[in-house]
Formats: C-alpha cells, structure tokens, sequence
C-alpha cells in the first residue's frame, strides 16, 4: 500500500500542473466581462448582437480604395463622393462619420469591406439593447445623453426662407453644414450614447440607411429623432435609395441571416436585369477597373471574378470579354 500510495502521489505530481494551466484558463475565462465575450467572434469595430450577427459599434466613416481594395485616401465626411470612387466603410471611434451618402453608396462601401448594410429588424434590435428599450439607454428620453438637440446649419448659413435656397438638394449638401459648431458629433464623443451591446449614436448624430429597398433610414439625427418616431423607433421613408443630404450616414452589419438575404437580393436583381435583356458579356474599354464593371451591371467584384476564372488582382485590357455572372 505504501508503494501504491507514492505512485499514485507522484503521478498526481506530474499531473497537478496540466490541471494548473486548465483551471487557470477556466478562471479567466469566467473572470472574462460578458461584451469582451460577446465581442470575440466579431470583426474588428463591431460588437456582437446575441451571438448571431454583428453590428459596427459606430457610425461609418470611409476610405477611397482602388480596385485591389488598397486604401487611396481618407474620403472627406463633409463632402459627396464622387461617382467613379470606390468607397470602403469603417467603424472607428473619435472620426467625423460619413454624411451626404446614398443608400446605394452606403451598401457599396459595406460590400467593400466584405459586411452588408443592415436589415431594419437587426437594426432595432441592435439600437434598443440586451433588454429592449425605446432608447439605447433606456424607456425615456434623457436629454444630454446622445447628440439629438443640436444647431440647425442650415439656418445659420442659409437663412430663415423655405424654399429652394434653403432645402434644395444643393443647399442641403453645402460641405459647410456639418461644420458648423454644435452640429455633427465625431464617434463616441457622446460617450453615454451607448447602448448594451456597446454600440454607440444608433439614435441621433446621422440618420442610418438599412438594406430596406424602399430606401429607409433610422435613428434620427443632432436635429431631429421625434418627428418620425421616437428613439429606436425612428423611421424615415420619403426618399429613394440614391437620395443623400447633410443628415445622411450608415453603419454596417455582418453574419446571420441577413447574409443569405442580401446574397439573395443580389440573385433577384440579376434575375430581373436578365429578363430586361441585359447583356451577358461586357467588353473592357481604356480606364475600366473590375469595380467600375461590377458596379455598372449590379455584381460583386468577386462574383465577377468568379464568373471569368481570375482573381482582383489581374491586369485586365482594352477589348477583353468578360462574362457577367
């Protein structure tokens, strides 16, 4: 027994370190705060919603990109972006977030940084938190807590008129708007704007556009988050998904359900564009990039890379024949 005794003692000698390392893991894993948990299967500048998809915990801001999705320059927040740039978004704290941005344009930027914009139900869900509430922080509207109150720009640089002059699409996208004192806020800056899942401005700041193909943004924004509903109930529907303003912005949502459906939009908009006899083939012409080509026909750069058996990375010519997907 004795002899029994000192084997079984030096075999739980050489066995009590492996259990040290195990129970350590176990203790901080349990010591580990709930978000950091929730944050960890979710990209960089997202948070985690429940464990089935992930939101950006702030407004977008965005980058110009080239056709290999090498970032070019920062795109200005204060201005409309070009037509032909290729937008990239990005989900930072302390930036200007985007403004003066399309539906149309917001997906693109989302698609290019391989996320979606998000359905209208994710984006409540995410807005009203773990225990849903009208607002992020909680039933009432607590003044102070998120950038709701703020100036009118347009009144300040274009006068107390109604017509044109004022609320015209040019007026509304004078760069000057969201500079003016008291206006726009940059990322977290309204740091008690933060809801559960630590997604931060989703009432106030910038209106946020939803993959909603009616053309829907939520939220409100520094002047407004009353008129059309109240906190995460927040709805605008009077415009089309090209319409942008000074007011405008998104974030982006990846994972969950929502993939298979945007996934499932994009094969809906192919299938309609076939049927108007759209064609099967685009020939390359100097200046085309594989981004101008997928977007002129409604397809992914990867779909179209897919469909001609190459990769973003290939050189392509003047009078080159691409299949479309």
């Amino acid at each position: 027994m004795l002899g029994l005794g000192r084997s079984v003692g030096t075999s739980l000698t050489r066995f009590m370190p492996w259990v040290a390392v195990v129970a350590g893991a176990w203790v901080h894993a349990a010591r580990m705060p709930r978000a950091e948990a929730q944050r960890a299967p979710c990209p960089a500048g997202m948070v985690s919603i429940q464990g089935r998809y992930c939101i950006d915990a702030y407004e977008a801001s965005v980058d110009v990109v080239d056709a290999r999705g090498r970032t070019q320059r920062s795109q200005s927040p204060y201005h409309v972006p070009k037509d032909d740039d290729r937008l990239r978004a990005r989900s930072r704290r302390g930036v200007v977030p985007q403004a003066h941005i399309s539906q149309e344009r917001a997906a693109d930027a989302c698609a290019a940084a391989g996320k979606r914009l998000c359905t209208d139900d994710e984006w409540q869900q995410a807005c009203k938190g773990k225990e849903p509430t009208l607002y992020p922080y909680g039933e009432e509207h607590q003044p102070g807590r998120c950038n709701d109150k703020g100036v009118s720009p347009l009144r300040k640089l274009h006068g107390a008129g109604d017509g044109l002059d004022v609320f015209g699409i040019e007026a509304m996208n004078d760069p000057r708007l969201n500079q003016v004192p008291g206006s726009l806020a940059r990322t977290g800056q309204f740091s008690r704007c933060r809801n559960s899942f630590g997604a931060h401005d989703m009432v106030g700041n910038l209106h946020e556009w939803t993959a909603n193909s009616a053309g829907v943004f939520r939220g409100g924004y520094y002047l407004d988050n009353e008129q059309n509903g109240r906190g995460c109930g927040y709805k605008t529907t009077a415009h089309s998904t090209k319409y942008r303003d000074y007011s405008t912005g998104f974030r982006c949502c990846s994972g969950g359900p929502g993939d298979a459906a945007a996934r499932a939009e994009r094969a809906e908009r192919a299938k309609k564009a076939r049927k108007k006899g759209a064609p099967k083939t685009h020939v390359v012409e100097k200046g085309d990039t594989l981004w101008a080509i997928a977007k002129k026909h409604d397809v992914t750069v990867s779909e179209l890379c897919e469909a001609n058996g190459i990769s973003p990375d290939d050189a392509i010519v003047p009078g080159q024949e691409l299949k479309l997907p």
